[in-house]
């Protein structure tokens, strides 16, 4: 244990060393440090933290007030049922009103009661629903149990959103058309165009027929007999008999030996 902590002396312990200096690893710089400069740069605005160098000071007059800063209800507006006018009645007159006095008029109330009566168009009635079993009435039209979607202009039209997206089908289909196309005709053979295949046409058919006259001229006359007949010259007529075996002089009396 004592010698780990105090170890033993040596005498190569006096012999001088030099002194060894820390290297001082290089200072530590981040990649980003030109950017974060150019953003602090850009981002910059005047009073952006602490606020304005100089605040207005509120008058005196404009104190806060209490619960001014609670929310307000909107203003009060006049409400009235849209069936008052199928069973309200009119008003009762007051204690006050007095009738008016003293008129006379020559009109014949009884004829012209049954003239009005006789010439007006009746009254449709306005067709209303019971909703309770007291007899409680409220317009039919307002209820929404008459179908108003009839009444519409786009009644029996194709919805918009429907026309919107068969057009978009349709635009997908003409583009996934147009697409395999192009694949189709890049892979494909080159469609010639009329006049380059007139032109291919003729060329084939003039190296044919110039073939075939060739041919032709090679090949040996079956009906005519050749265009030229080989004659046999004496030489080659000697040189080929020569070979032959001589036969005896008795047997060639054609020669007068």
């Amino acid at each position: 244990m004592s010698d780990t902590i105090y170890p033993p002396e040596s005498i190569y312990n006096l012999i001088p060393r030099e002194e060894e200096k820390a290297v001082k690893a290089p200072r530590y710089m981040s990649k980003f440090r030109e950017q974060v400069k150019l953003e602090k740069e850009v981002n910059k605005a005047p009073s952006k933290t602490m606020g304005p160098a100089k605040v207005d000071v509120p008058s005196p007059q404009k104190y806060l007030l209490k619960h001014s800063k609670e929310p307000k209800l909107a203003e009060r507006k006049p409400f009235k049922y849209e069936d008052d006018e199928l069973h309200s009645k009119p008003p009762i007159p007051a204690r006050t009103d007095k009738p008016l006095m003293g008129l006379h008029s020559n009109k014949n109330f009884i004829k012209t009661n049954a003239v009005e009566n006789i010439m007006t168009v009746p009254k449709k009635p306005q067709p209303v629903y019971a909703y309770t079993k007291k007899g409680d009435k409220q317009l039919l039209e307002k209820s929404g149990l008459i179908p108003k979607y009839i009444k519409k202009k786009d009644y029996g039209l194709t919805p918009e959103y429907l026309l919107q997206r068969r057009e978009e089908v349709k635009k997908a289909q003409e583009e996934y058309d147009n697409y395999v196309k192009e694949r189709m005709r890049e892979g494909a053979m080159k469609q010639l165009s009329g006049e380059e295949r007139h032109n291919i046409l003729y060329m084939s058919k003039f190296r044919e027929q110039v073939k075939l006259e060739k041919e032709v001229n090679k090949a040996p006359s079956k009906t005519m007999g050749p265009a030229k007949v080989d004659v046999p010259s004496p030489q080659k007529y000697l040189l080929k008999h020569s070979k032959e075996p001589k036969l005896a002089e008795s047997t060639c009396p054609a020669f007068g030996v």
